[in-house]
Formats: structure tokens, C-alpha cells, sequence
């Protein structure tokens, strides 16, 4: 790694929309450090970006558990000696009706979607603020932006991202610092692929463009927003949906 390489730290890497967007910032010349629950997982990932002459390692850690999230973060930046992007994409649904949603369900969403986002910029705006450069982006969802019933846990969890974002905009933008949102629609993942025929044709229905995105088309979103060419794009929520939200 050069003195002048960014490094990127990229939560939920292992699969679908997080592993595109490491595999997408190690082609944009990052080094990546690569997050989940568990290592194993995340050896196909590494393993793409250094064949691919690029340049990664591994962090295995749970980022609900505040504390050691924490000290990861702080570690990875004392290691490095520098944390220029932070991709917060880890997530998890527990998705059940209003009525019949349970404490448990609407705090571990919370905690592992929205609280985890909070630990993880906390202890990287000090290292973004001591080199007078950062690109913090936070992965929400449509869901955020206009609600979906079944997901209220989820989609207060990602309006809650919204909220953060902007106030991380207006706190950091002094130091060099942005903050921005990208939020998916439906996306080809493991999430939505078993999705029933009626629902995914009703979905496709209030698209503009007639279909579902794919990961990369995320990645790329990201891509842009984490650049040295988006220092003047913050506190913004990218819609990545095919016209969704616009219809």
C-alpha cells in the first residue's frame, strides 16, 4: 500500500450489495478492509481483489456488539495509519407487521442497521478529521424514504441513517469530511430473489425503467459518492431504484 492509497472500510462484504462495492473500490485503487460476523466467508472476496492485483485484508467482527466494533474501527486506523471511506452496508431484516412485531425484532434491526452505523462514523471521523479527508457512506433503502409495510423496524432503522447523514454532513464538512446516502430499491440480491411472482411484477410496475437493479449498479453509486471528484456532494440521499420513489 502507498502512502497516497485511500483505504476503505466496508462493512457486510461477504455477499450481495457489500461484496460488490469492495470488489468495485479495490478496481478504484483502494485498499479495502473487508467486514462481516466471520472470516471465512470473506476469503472469496479477498481473494478476487489480490488475483486482481488489487489490495485488501480482513476484519472479522460483530458490528452489533458497539464495543468491539468500536476498537475495530480505531484499530484499522492506527494500523493503517489513515481511514479515508466508510461504507456502512451491514444489515439484517426481521420483517413482521406492526401488531405482531416484537421488542426483540425492533431492537436488533436498530442495533445492528442503525446503532452500528452511529459506533462505526464516531470513531472514524477522528481519523477523517485528522487527515482532512473522508467520504462516509451510509447504505439505506427506499424503504427509508417512503415506508413499506411489513418493515417497520427496517425502514425506521434506515430513515433513521438519513437523519445521522445529514447531521454528519453539517458537523464534518469543516474538516473535509462528507457524508451521503445511497439508498437501493429492489435489488437483485439473495434478500429479493425468492420474492413472489404477483409481488415482483407489482414492484416492476412502479418502476421507470422496468427492472431490478443488480449490486453493481449499487457499487457504482458508491463508487462515485466515496471519490475524490464528490468533494462537494454531501448530506445527500441517492436513490438508486429505477424511478421508484420518483413514481
Amino acid at each position: 500500500m502507498t502512502n497516497e492509497q485511500r483505504v476503505a472500510v466496508v462493512t457486510g462484504a461477504s455477499r450481495g450489495i457489500g461484496r460488490e462495492i469492495a470488489l468495485r473500490l479495490a478496481r478504484d485503487g483502494r485498499f479495502v478492509v473487508l467486514v462481516s460476523r466471520s472470516a471465512g466467508p470473506l476469503s472469496e472476496v479477498k481473494a478476487l481483489i489480490d488475483d486482481a492485483g488489487g489490495a485488501s485484508a480482513v476484519c472479522a467482527v460483530d458490528v452489533g456488539d458497539s464495543g468491539a466494533w468500536q476498537g475495530a474501527v480505531e484499530k484499522i486506523a492506527q494500523e493503517r495509519g489513515r481511514l479515508d471511506i466508510l461504507v456502512n452496508n451491514a444489515g439484517i431484516t426481521r420483517d413482521n407487521l406492526v401488531l405482531r412485531m416484537s421488542d426483540e425484532e425492533f431492537d436488533e434491526v436498530l442495533r445492528v442497521n442503525l446503532k452500528s452505523a452511529f459506533v462505526a462514523c464516531r470513531a472514524a471521523a477522528r481519523a477523517m478529521m485528522k487527515g482532512r479527508f473522508g467520504r462516509i457512506v451510509n447504505i439505506a433503502s427506499t424503504s427509508g424514504v417512503v415506508g413499506n409495510a411489513g418493515q417497520a423496524n427496517y425502514a425506521a432503522a434506515k430513515a433513521g441513517l438519513i437523519g445521522l447523514t445529514k447531521s454528519l454532513a453539517r458537523e464534518l464538512g469543516g474538516k473535509g469530511v462528507t457524508a451521503n446516502v445511497v439508498a437501493p430499491g429492489f435489488i437483485e440480491t439473495d434478500m429479493t430473489k425468492d420474492l413472489p411472482g404477483e409481488v415482483r411484477d407489482r414492484v416492476l410496475m412502479g418502476m421507470a425503467l422496468k427492472r431490478l437493479g443488480t449490486p453493481q449498479d449499487i457499487a457504482a453509486a458508491v463508487s462515485y459518492v466515496s471519490s475524490d471528484d464528490a468533494g462537494f456532494l454531501t448530506g445527500q440521499v441517492i436513490c438508486v431504484d429505477g424511478g421508484l420513489t420518483m413514481c
